[in-house]
């Protein structure tokens, strides 16, 4: 019995729990057992998950309630007799779930807006690794199901604003667009929710974003690869690797710089572990058929070193072992559950503050210099010199009398009018010497919305003003093929022999230029009935000898698909010549971006890019990717320019696809990692519903 020195002495409780009457009717009292340190077990403890709680030297017992004289138990919870003691209340553990998923979700909103920041018109190109940086933080750490729909989410960020210039056409087709388009970002999403639980996971995210802009160019319907990361980077540090790899290289190298400050931030702002509320350990009783065990033999010994009396106890008298106690009192009895050791390992004070803040200060340095290496690299990348020679081109954009879904105007003859009269001028300015002479002339796509070969009128209007210039004219113009089909040509009429050879899109519009599920589309869209005859796709290559050199023809929408461009570039065309009806689009953000992709390209095969729109921007691209000279829109504009005949050809002429397929590959290759290693709650926190990763993988 503990003897209070304060209190009058009370009965025992008897196994029962009724007062005892006599020294011998209770059963053994267990001692109370606490640390080295001397403090008593109670709710104030930590949990045995924290390291700190345990004691460095043996196991903590974790005791039912034990009886206090005072009619309590020794861990001050109520007791009487007959009764146990309520169980404590678990406090709620630390959590950031409830924020965590909100967080994610703005992650992933504000890095899809700031890469359409980085587009033109606006043109904030070093947004982009950070938008890329914000995406990767919001889907790292969660599983691959919630990676989707973030991955989807930051996808609309990115192009609902981004494609917004569908929006003519019909709010339907604009949200079906974004809609179809964001469901790769979603696949990607997917695919970084597992490649992020490898070492090196910057890497294999950005190699994922490519295979994304890939999957993006190829289907449906022969692809859609507008808003690729790299076309926003029409002038910036990151343009240069387009000479190497193309624009996959530009997006590859952006989202490898986005997902190395990605992990310096996820270094800087480490994840805290979430510790459960300490649960209480039910004593453990003995069963019948064990009755007959002493209660001590259940119980594990452990050097006196580690188990210490409580200093509120006598230690020679604090627990009578009674001689009388039956096998039944005792295999009521609570007893104590060993609880396995923790190994805390050494006290944070134990290790240096300096050496501390060196580890964190490199961890942190590896990355951020990363992601100033992979821009900076791009100086030390060979430039191309000037070859010596040159061509003079004259430029014009007639405009349109229409808006929207009918630029062309209800009168016909009308467009080409704008053209023609706009030849004669230029050729009435050569010969007062207010511009020089050209060697040639290109138009912009559908320069004429008569066919000049089936129609006399149009024929002979273009015939007259192309004499009246004097030099070969690349005219942009929708022919007749058969009866029920047409194709988007660029024809080179020839002063003297009329018109010739021509190039015909290869890369046709869908919904535009063709329908796709034509029957089931007339039946649900009026509109697709404006579409008309179905164009035919062209099977070869855009260079056309005009004049003194061969120009590489891309018509409009071809501008944005490398294997149509580099075709072209891989004949030795040079320049290139873009021709563009952005008509429907004008004064919307698809001018400015189409424009961006002429830069790239131009650095990417070292080639001059003229660019000839029918409303605007027209303009003439260096071969370094700058803009010499541009238009405004919906005006008429004219100009004749020297640019320089390039020759010499870029790795990324050289090697086509290559860079691509390698990088898919490597993607491809970490997602099966990932997934063939995975393990069920590796790279989570303690807390699953948090869906953080703990520590850099």
């Amino acid at each position: 019995m503990v003897q209070d020195k304060t209190a009058a002495p009370v009965p025992e409780r008897s196994v029962a729990g009724d007062p005892a009457t006599g020294p011998a009717a209770g059963p053994a009292r267990v001692p109370e057992v606490v640390p080295e340190n001397g403090a008593a077990v109670g709710p104030e403890t930590r949990s045995v998950s924290d390291p700190a709680a345990a004691p460095a030297g043996g196991p903590v017992l974790a005791d039912g309630p034990v009886s206090d004289p005072a009619g309590g138990t020794v861990d001050g919870s109520p007791g009487g007799p007959g009764e146990a003691p309520p169980p404590a209340p678990s406090p709620a553990p630390f959590s950031a779930s409830r924020l965590a998923l909100p967080a994610r979700v703005a992650g992933a909103v504000a890095g899809g807006l700031l890469m359409f920041l980085a587009f033109p018109p606006l043109g904030l190109w070093f947004l982009s690794p950070l938008g890329m940086a914000l995406a990767v933080l919001a889907v790292r750490g969660t599983r691959p199901r919630r990676g989707t729909w973030l991955g989807l989410v930051a996808g609309l960020a990115l192009l609902l604003p981004g494609l917004h210039w569908v929006s003519p056409i019909g709010t339907d087709a604009w949200l079906g667009l974004v809609a179809m388009e964001s469901a790769f970002y979603a696949l990607w999403g997917t695919g970084v929710a597992l490649v992020t639980r490898l070492r090196l996971w910057p890497l294999w995210s950005a190699a994922l974003w490519v295979a994304a802009e890939w999957a993006r160019g190829q289907f449906p319907f022969g692809g859609f690869p507008w808003a690729r990361v790299a076309f926003s980077q029409g002038e910036s540090i990151f343009t240069p690797y387009a000479a190497l790899g193309g624009a996959p290289l530009v997006s590859f190298a952006v989202a490898l710089c986005g997902g190395l400050l990605a992990l310096a931030a996820v270094r800087s702002f480490p994840a805290r572990r979430s510790f459960p509320a300490r649960r209480s350990f039910p004593a453990r009783r003995s069963s019948p058929a064990s009755s007959s065990l002493p209660a001590s033999s259940s119980l594990p010994s452990a050097p006196s070193s580690q188990v210490a009396p409580s200093p509120a106890v006598a230690p020679s008298s604090a627990v009578a072992p009674s001689s009388a106690a039956s096998p039944e009192a005792a295999a009521s009895r609570p007893l104590p559950v060993p609880v396995p050791p923790v190994s805390p390992g050494p006290p944070a004070s134990a290790v240096p503050r300096r050496a501390r803040d060196g580890r964190w200060g490199r961890a942190l340095a590896l990355p951020l210099a990363g992601a100033l290496a992979v821009p900076a690299a791009t100086l030390a990348i060979p430039r191309y010199g000037d070859e010596g020679r040159s061509v003079t081109v004259g430029v014009i954009q007639g405009n349109v009398p229409g808006r929207g879904m009918h630029p062309l105007g209800d009168e016909p003859a009308v467009v080409l009018g704008n053209h023609t009269r706009m030849l004669h001028q230029m050729a009435r300015d050569v010969r007062e010497g207010r511009t020089p002479r050209p060697d040639l002339v290109v138009l912009p796509e559908n320069s004429t919305d008569i066919d000049p070969l089936r129609n006399e009128f149009a024929r002979s209007e273009i015939d007259a003003a192309v004499k009246d210039v004097g030099v070969p004219v690349l005219v942009g113009a929708v022919v007749g093929i058969g009866e029920n089909n047409r194709a988007t040509r660029s024809i080179v009429w020839d002063p003297v022999t009329g018109p010739g050879a021509h190039y015909d899109k290869q890369q046709l519009v869908p919904f535009g230029e063709f329908t796709p599920l034509q029957g089931l589309v007339l039946a649900l869209f009026e509109r697709a009935a404006l579409v008309g005859k179905q164009s035919v796709a062209g099977t070869r290559d855009g260079d056309l000898k005009l004049g003194p050199v061969t120009v590489g023809a891309i018509n409009c929408y071809e501008v944005a698909f490398d294997g149509i461009v580099g075709d072209t570039a891989r004949t030795g065309a040079t320049p290139l010549v873009v021709q563009t009806n952005n008509a429907t689009y004008a004064l919307t953000n698809l001018p400015p971006q189409q424009l961006a992709m002429s830069q790239l390209r131009a650095v990417e095969h070292n080639r001059a890019v003229i660019t000839s729109a029918i409303t605007g921007i027209s303009a003439y691209v260096t071969p370094d990717g700058s803009i010499a000279w541009r238009t405004g829109e919906l005006v008429p504009a004219m100009n004749v320019l020297t640019v320089p005949v390039r020759t010499a050809r870029t790795l990324a002429t050289r090697v086509g696809a290559l860079p691509e397929w390698a990088l898919i590959l490597v993607g491809a290759g970490a997602v099966a990692a990932a997934w063939r290693h995975r393990r069920p709650g590796v790279g989570h926190s303690v807390n699953r519903e948090d869906d953080q990763q703990v520590g850099d993988a």
